[in-house]
């Protein structure tokens, strides 16, 4: 889901029980039942399977999500050298694989770090403080060499000098190679498997969702994520992916994948992600006929209000500020735009739903308002009304992330993630990410005792 998590930012917000919350909806005895677009209860999206005690996105983490009883399970896809879909995360691979231990002993692993720094290009929209910093680093240090882009690690205007690019290698040498580790909260998180479990492609994920379903009898449907994908273009086109003629072959491999799979339907158990809404838009006409979500991020809160906040004086702008197909184009918007009455309408053009950042949907406050406060200080919840204008639109919401550590719960939870999932399905959230499917699953059933549904 959100990219790397910055230091000021958390990707976990909360709500708290409905005694605490001036929210209109807080559900129970009124006969409403659930809230979401469907009528239907909510959906626990398994980010990444069950990451909160596995090595996000191994088939442990994947098998033991649906025996806690996910509804989904989430991936994120990049391209292989080889041109191969494979299950992972970030397109640098130090910090959710066990690599750098590996390339102690494996020369060929150590010799493939990138070291090259990228160039600082000048943006096209007016450089202005409003808009962010004036340049943004690339990977095009030579602009009339396509392949030069395997030589540094910047990703969306992210600087991963010094570690591996996903794309320097094979499916068959991930496999065989490395393996999967925690990512988020790894300190907080068991470690026991960590490097143990080998990463898997997408295909695998979708084989694992087919086979638990049999053995479970219940479909469970994948939440795929189509990762930074100029990025991964230029790399794929790079390293000679893709049919003669296509800008998009990271794109096209995704269709391909859902052809293979006979998942290409409107009704079929999978829904194709990205925050970048080209790569939706291309997905769309060039045949995708699966349900699609359009991500939408942000950099950080304003305690004061609750405001998002959006521009930074730093690479923030162009990772989690605006989609990097905006940056590209001189389009200095950012994700707000997207959540305004008309940015909803435009999506409903290319996706059928969105995924919003948490506090996008209950802005978080402290008040009163002291200086230097956080998350641990929230005291106060409110509707932003994005659910209801999304639905009044015809989208589905499932936001991320929901997390179990206390470091990621807003001090009026108390440190009870139930509590924070509960407020949400009280809003008539449709679905929720979370690394703690089985708290999800818990909190489900507390909603349902709460409505009286049986």
């Amino acid at each position: 889901m959100s990219q790397f998590i910055r230091p000021k930012r958390f990707a976990s917000f909360t709500a708290v029980a409905c005694a605490m919350l001036a929210l209109s909806a807080c559900g129970g005895g009124d006969g409403d039942f659930y809230k979401t677009l469907d009528g239907k209860p909510p959906q626990i999206i398994a980010h990444r399977g069950l990451s909160g005690y596995y090595p996000e996105q191994t088939r442990m983490a994947y098998e033991k999500a649906a025996d806690a009883g996910a509804d989904m399970i989430e991936l994120d896809m990049h391209l292989t050298r080889d041109c191969q879909l494979v299950a992972r995360h970030n397109a640098w691979l130090a910090d959710n694989t066990n690599i750098a231990d590996v390339a102690k002993t494996n020369a060929e692993v150590a010799k493939r770090k990138r070291t090259t720094k990228g160039v600082l290009v000048n943006v096209k929209y007016p450089a202005k403080p409003e808009n962010g910093p004036s340049q943004y680093l690339s990977d095009r240090i030579d602009p009339n060499d396509p392949a030069s882009v395997l030589k540094p690690l910047v990703v969306d205007g992210e600087d991963h000098t010094n570690d591996w690019s996903i794309s320097d290698f094979t499916m068959t040498e991930l496999r065989n190679w490395i393996g999967g580790t925690t990512l988020d909260n790894r300190a907080d998180r068991p470690t026991e498997w960590n490097g143990k479990l080998p990463i898997i492609s997408a295909q695998d994920v979708i084989d694992i969702a087919v086979a638990k379903g049999k053995a479970l009898k219940r479909t469970i449907p994948v939440y795929a994520e189509v990762k930074n994908p100029y990025w991964n273009n230029q790399q794929a086109l790079a390293n000679g992916c893709g049919t003669s003629g296509s800008a998009n072959p990271f794109e096209d491999a995704v269709i391909a994948l859902l052809e293979k799979n006979k998942l290409n339907t409107k009704d079929s158990p999978i829904y194709i992600q990205s925050f970048d809404p080209a790569s939706l838009k291309y997905l769309r006409k060039a045949g995708m006929k699966a349900k699609g979500v359009q991500l939408v991020d942000g950099n950080d809160i304003n305690y004061q209000d609750g405001s998002m906040l959006y521009i930074t004086n730093d690479e923030w702008t162009f990772i989690s500020g605006r989609p990097y197909s905006w940056t590209l184009a001189g389009d200095a918007r950012t994700f707000a735009t997207m959540l305004t009455p008309d940015g909803l309408k435009e999506i409903k053009t290319y996706a059928d739903g969105i995924g919003p950042w948490k506090p996008q949907v209950l802005a978080h406050s402290v008040v009163p308002f002291k200086t230097g406060a956080g998350l641990k200080d929230v005291n106060t919840v409110k509707d932003t009304g994005l659910i209801a204008n999304a639905h009044k639109a015809g989208l589905v919401v499932h936001s991320f992330t929901f997390r179990n550590e206390p470091g990621r719960l807003a001090g009026i939870y108390k440190g009870d993630p139930v509590a924070e999932f509960l407020t949400y399905f009280r809003l008539g959230i449709d679905g929720v990410f979370t690394d703690f499917a089985n708290t999800g699953v818990q909190a489900r059933k507390a909603y349902d005792k709460e409505l009286g549904v049986n």
